[in-house]
């Protein structure tokens, strides 16, 4: 066993130069490595002064901007809804409108406490706990909506999955560790079979419920055709132990799936 290095869009170029087509099983560990945040130059940390940059493959594609660089020339609507969607950020206008007037008050936001700071400055009100009752910043969900969209996260994990089914073999196991509601969001979907654009309900897709349209037969075999047989009915969560023993671990949740 060796490590590849790259993208999950990345994974069949990756096996076809070591003449791999397919394998019995694939997790997806979904979340930051504890290495990257306990490395100020990388900029993830809020603790931890460094550059603004966030990126996780910096090195491979030096043209992907930082997150600095999204925060300095971004439109402050798409700014907005960056914020509110990968975020989940209550606050994500108010602090879009202040993150662009940074831009015209002093020079541009260009480390991680420059970013944590005005954030704090503008939510100065405001008490926000982790899921283990504990204080935690309020750039927090700030830091997490621009890493996603700097590293085009959610993508990649659509496209990872999709990648996943078409290189299980069949029975192969999916196991897929997520840290956060909009990855778990996707993962389930896939799961289960329902697309990422219908609303949440396991019935037969809005598209085919038209009376005026005759389908196919392989549109009909398409439709009823389940990719994955869900192994874990429900999420697991790590125990109060694991917690404990690791508080890092306090957002996973696991799903695990085989091919069908």
């Amino acid at each position: 066993m060796f490590p590849l290095l790259g993208r999950f869009s990345e994974v069949i170029e990756l096996l076809k130069k070591h003449n791999v087509s397919k394998v019995d099983g694939i997790l997806f560990d979904l979340g930051c490595s504890s290495m990257m945040f306990d490395n100020p130059k990388r900029g993830f940390s809020i603790s931890q002064d460094g550059p603004l940059d966030m990126r996780m493959d910096g090195n491979r594609f030096p043209d992907q901007p930082t997150a600095a660089e999204v925060i300095q020339y971004i439109e402050e609507e798409d700014l907005a809804k960056i914020l509110k969607f990968y975020g989940e950020e209550k606050q994500a206008k108010k602090l879009a409108r202040a993150l662009v007037e940074a831009r015209y008050l002093f020079k541009s936001l260009q480390t991680t406490s420059e970013l944590a700071s005005l954030v704090a400055s503008v939510l100065d009100s405001e008490v926000r706990l982790d899921k283990l009752a504990r204080p935690t910043h309020v750039a927090t969900k700030t830091f997490q909506a621009l890493r996603m969209f700097v590293n085009n996260e959610l993508n990649e994990l659509n496209r990872g999955l999709e990648i996943a089914h078409q290189i299980l073999k069949p029975k192969g196991l999916l196991v897929v560790l997520a840290f956060h509601s909009l990855e778990d969001r996707i993962v389930k979907r896939h799961m289960v079979g329902i697309d990422l654009d219908e609303p949440v309900t396991k019935t037969l897709s809005q598209k085919y419920r038209n009376a005026g349209k005759v389908h196919s037969k392989d549109e009909i075999e398409d439709i009823f055709t389940k990719k994955w047989e869900v192994i874990t009915k429900h999420i697991q969560a790590p125990s109060e132990v694991e917690v404990q023993q690791n508080p890092r671990s306090r957002s996973a949740r696991l799903r695990c799936a085989a091919k069908l």
